[in-house]
């Protein structure tokens, strides 16, 4: 017997397939939202789920939404813009997530759905502060979308998850709301969609980039993540809660070294040396997703995520085994040469 009928918008996207298959091995019945249904048959394929059912829902319109909520208990929200590269107008990332998360919880609500929890990021928590370095984010703070340190990604996921609180506080009714807050998602890749932090495990292993560049960034892994979505949607007492799910920190080379020790000679491509802040903003003139990292320089954005092991008993895995599954999958899918 089913435990209940869960929706998941963006079935497509990296994070929500795991949460869709651990979904349907608790025993819920899960159906998606994905913007076309000409690929509907695909993400089956993907995910080995012939009967999940979909439908088609976009962020930027109306249709679809309160067909796909009709009849469903829970709703977990991970569909968001995730650009490839910083885009000319921030409004073409800010407007689609902003107004997405609006469409779906007023369908929700609307539908009588229990709880919805939300796919945020640490792009809404950890950035625009000046104390630098040594600050550890928690989830009471929020990113300044005001500071030059906030770009278009930033400031829409930041705007996001505030429209979607103050429409809870405001309108919300007695549909209850909670945020999962990740950092950079790294694991196994189900199919072609996946996550743009994938890019520097692909990079490196391609030899795409000349040199380890000061980028660094903690590490969750998508199977935990979407565990973590899964805790907060099933727990008691989630009203209004945020979570971080992140992990270690560590730096490019710190990535470079463990894939070089555990894949050895499939990691030959991966460099040995650091890379001059100047060559990497120079590759960002010609590389749009390097372009997008370039602000990342030297930044330790350190998160702690007690609050989710104190709230719902979750935690990561090591940083070390999302990395080498990670790139074990791209190099067995084919996205990547060695």
């Amino acid at each position: 017997m089913s435990k209940g009928v869960v929706l998941v918008s963006g079935a497509s996207g990296y994070i929500a397939g795991f949460a869709i298959k651990q979904l349907t091995a608790e025993g819920w019945t899960v159906r998606g939202t994905i913007r076309s249904l000409t690929r509907a048959d695909e993400v089956r394929r993907t995910l080995d789920a012939p009967n999940l059912q979909l439908f088609a829902a976009d962020l930027n319109t109306d249709a679809g939404w309160a067909e796909a909520a009709s009849g469903t208990d829970l709703m977990l929200h991970i569909a968001s813009p995730i650009p490839a590269a910083e885009p000319k107008n921030p409004d073409d990332l800010i407007v689609p997530a902003r107004d997405g998360a609006l469409r779906a919880l007023k369908a929700a609500r609307d539908a009588g759905i229990k709880r919805v929890v939300m796919t945020s990021s640490t792009a809404a928590i950890c950035y625009g502060d000046a104390r630098g370095n040594d600050k550890v984010f928690t989830e009471a703070d929020w990113s300044n979308t005001d500071s030059p340190d906030s770009y278009a990604y930033i400031k829409s996921k930041t705007i996001a998850e505030r429209a979607a609180r103050d429409f809870i506080a405001r309108e919300g009714g007695a549909l209850e709301f909670a945020t999962i807050n990740p950092s950079a998602v790294l694991g196994p890749v189900l199919g072609k969609d996946f996550s743009t932090s994938l890019e520097v495990v692909k990079k490196l292993l391609g030899g795409e980039l000349p040199g380890l560049p000061r980028l660094g960034f903690p590490i969750v892994d998508v199977r935990d993540l979407a565990d973590l979505h899964i805790r907060a949607l099933t727990a008691p007492n989630m009203h209004g809660e945020r979570f971080l799910g992140s992990g270690e920190f560590l730096w490019m080379k710190d990535i470079a070294e463990i894939l070089k020790y555990r894949l050895g000679a499939r990691a030959r491509k991966v460099p040995n040396r650091g890379l001059p802040d100047v060559l990497l903003k120079l590759s960002a003139l010609f590389d749009p997703t390097v372009r997008m990292v370039v602000p990342e320089l030297g930044r330790r954005r350190q998160c702690d995520a007690s609050h989710a092991e104190t709230m719902l008993g979750w935690k990561t895995r090591a940083a070390a085994e999302s990395i080498v599954d990670c790139a074990e999958s791209l190099l067995a899918a084919g996205l990547v040469k060695a």
